[in-house]
């Protein structure tokens, strides 16, 4: 069996290619929490897969723009899958997504991989990276893994003064309590914000001091915001 250094190195040498990366492990011990492998067994393990700011942007965009369909309803999701699944397959793993059922809890996951918590948007912020990260999906193996260290320092969000990505929302449609998605999608709806947050990002996220290096390209910020009018 092939030891888990070498399992996770060779799932990182696969993906780097593409743009998306190993973000971290996530190891159980309890079967009755644990993902399912495609044999039924229970995962004794999961590696988190995502891209680190525009990383992967010019490899999708390549990819969609040779689909007859632009890649479907969820062009994204599928190019995931076209990556991420023979990978999972030629290492004897079981590759897991957002949107497939059984939900899985990606985002519980990222917290133990990743010490990270929420920003007042609901995307979880990383101490490097900021807002400008995704998960794109994992892969379960029966084994455990060693696990991963999280990212220096501690949540952002607890040391930034004024909060901007609160006050610059302009629907209001974020707060100390978290994110609303109606006002967001009723002000995207108008001229004001097909002007400004769906033609040129969130301008919202775009005020989090953090991370900023990491900032999408102009065609992904509107990628993701023409998803979220939806």
């Amino acid at each position: 069996m092939m030891g888990e250094k070498s399992l996770i190195d060779s799932v990182r040498a696969a993906l780097q290619p593409h743009g998306v990366f190993v973000r971290g492990t996530v190891n159980f011990d309890d079967e009755e929490t644990a993902p399912r492998l495609a044999d039924g067994g229970a995962a004794r393990s999961v590696i988190l897969i995502g891209n680190i700011g525009g990383s992967l942007w010019s490899h999708f965009d390549s990819w969609r723009n040779t689909q007859l369909d632009c890649g479907g309803g969820d062009p994204l999701d599928a190019w995931s899958k076209e990556v991420i699944s023979p990978v999972a397959i030629a290492l004897g793993g079981t590759a897991y997504f957002p949107s497939d059922p059984p939900w899985q809890p990606f985002q519980q996951w990222a917290r133990q991989a990743e010490g990270l918590k929420a920003s007042p948007l609901g995307i979880l912020i990383h101490p490097q990276y900021g807002l400008w990260h995704g998960y794109r999906g994992a892969i379960g193996f029966a084994t455990h893994l060693r696990e991963w260290d999280g990212p220096a320092g501690g949540h952002p969000c607890d040391d930034c003064e004024g909060k901007p990505c609160i006050s610059r929302c302009p629907a209001g449609a974020v707060s100390a309590s978290g994110f609303a998605v109606t006002p967001c999608r009723q002000w995207l709806a108008t001229a004001e914000g097909q002007a400004g947050c769906l033609d040129g990002g969130c301008l919202a996220r775009e005020a989090c001091p953090v991370g900023s290096d990491y900032r999408y390209p102009e065609a992904q910020l509107r990628f993701h915001m023409q998803a979220l009018k939806i």
